[in-house]
């Protein structure tokens, strides 16, 4: 697949003094070793304007930092295993209301944790839409101390050495955080949806992905490990905190996993998310490449949450969630410009994305730096749309 097009930012209407009045805070908060280094790319109209690098790929090393490096997506995995499994509906194979019992069986009879203790039975059972909107009572072991998080914690769900299928089985036998369907809780939803995808689809997750998705986009970096040819790519983080002095230890990558993460296990480059983050624009195909129908991208894009509640350090007011993305429902509210209608999400260790149609913006941004990532997804968001010049 050919280069996406560029223009200079005056020509897709933006700023390039005020794009270069980004690089210059990034160029200082690398200076004074707040992040080891970044690679951040601002596309508009379809048109790549402004793809830049910065600092050093590996603090350890003195290499710098260039606009190929491939760095540890983490969460960002989600919105690409979610895009896997609205083909699949397309196709139809499995359907949004489905209960997930039909294609799990383990997972369809699994209690809600009661606050006297003990379990109770869902008032509903958990669907398909449930794990994309992350409505399904699943959990993050580290949301939380309460009994459900411990017991993610001593069942050893983040463990590396077991397959998609070794996690779910894990999960069947842990209570439910919440009723399916009652409020949105960050979750190992989607790696569940990994795990469907392998069952749908009869392949392994991450074959799937690079048959269906990342190999027709041309994301020739994107994937559940890096080959030893391109481990000189990889980018890495400070060995610690320079906040807060903690260890940081990011996912090990260099090797095949054998769990291959739905929610949080690939690797890839700004320009390779880029293709993808096009593909949502350009409404489910970039150029000749379809993946999605438009009416399914409308949809995944969509808010499905309505007063379906939920924790506001990620979604902050005036947010949803779709299928796989958060979305933005208010002009006003939020702590940060942007427009209704745009989606986006983010990565553990600092990687984030967004997509804004009505301004025809796509932009990514990469570190490797966990502690950092709050403060430079909104410094993201301020400087980009204070470039817009049109």
């Amino acid at each position: 697949m050919s280069a996406p097009p560029t223009a200079t930012p005056e020509e897709v209407g933006l700023s390039s003094a005020r794009l270069a009045a980004l690089d210059a805070v990034l160029e200082q908060r690398i200076a004074a070793g707040h992040i080891p280094g970044a690679a951040c790319l601002v596309a508009r109209h379809g048109r790549v304007a402004w793809h830049r690098a910065f600092g050093r790929r590996d603090p350890a090393a003195a290499d710098p930092m260039r606009t190929d490096t491939i760095f540890r997506i983490y969460s960002m995995t989600k919105p690409i295993v979610s895009v896997g499994v609205m083909m699949l509906m397309e196709e139809g194979r499995l359907f949004l209301d489905d209960l997930i019992g039909r294609h799990i069986p383990a997972l369809g009879a699994v209690g809600v944790a009661r606050p006297e203790g003990g379990t109770e039975p869902p008032a509903r059972p958990i669907t398909v839409q449930d794990l994309l909107r992350h409505t399904s009572g699943l959990t993050y072991e580290f949301r939380g101390d309460g009994p459900v998080h411990k017991a993610y914690v001593e069942a050893r769900t983040a463990r590396l050495r077991q397959t998609n299928a070794d996690q779910v089985a894990t999960l069947a036998t842990l209570p439910l955080l919440h009723h399916p369907g009652t409020r949105w809780e960050y979750s190992r939803s989607t790696d569940v949806l990994g795990r469907l995808i392998e069952v749908v689809s009869g392949q392994t997750l991450g074959a799937f992905v690079a048959d269906r998705i990342t190999g027709p986009l041309g994301m020739v970096d994107t994937a559940f490990h890096v080959p030893p040819a391109q481990h000189a790519r990889l980018a890495e983080g400070f060995p610690k905190d320079p906040e807060t002095g903690a260890e940081v230890a990011l996912l090990a990558v260099r090797e095949p996993p054998m769990f291959e993460s739905g929610g949080g296990g690939m690797v890839g480059t700004a320009a390779d998310y880029a293709r993808f983050a096009q593909m949502l624009l350009n409404g489910g195909r970039l150029r000749e490449t379809p993946l999605l129908g438009r009416k399914t991208v409308e949809l995944m894009t969509s808010d499905h949450l309505g007063a379906i509640p939920g924790p506001p350090d990620l979604l902050p007011p005036g947010h949803g969630f779709g299928l796989g993305l958060a979305v933005r429902r208010d002009r006003g509210m939020a702590p940060t410009p942007g427009s209704p209608g745009m989606y986006f999400w983010h990565g553990m260790a600092g990687t984030t994305f967004w997509v804004d149609p009505a301004e025809g913006l796509v932009v990514v941004f990469m570190i490797q730096a966990p502690g950092q990532r709050a403060g430079y997804r909104a410094l993201l968001r301020d400087m980009v749309y204070a470039a817009i010049a049109d």
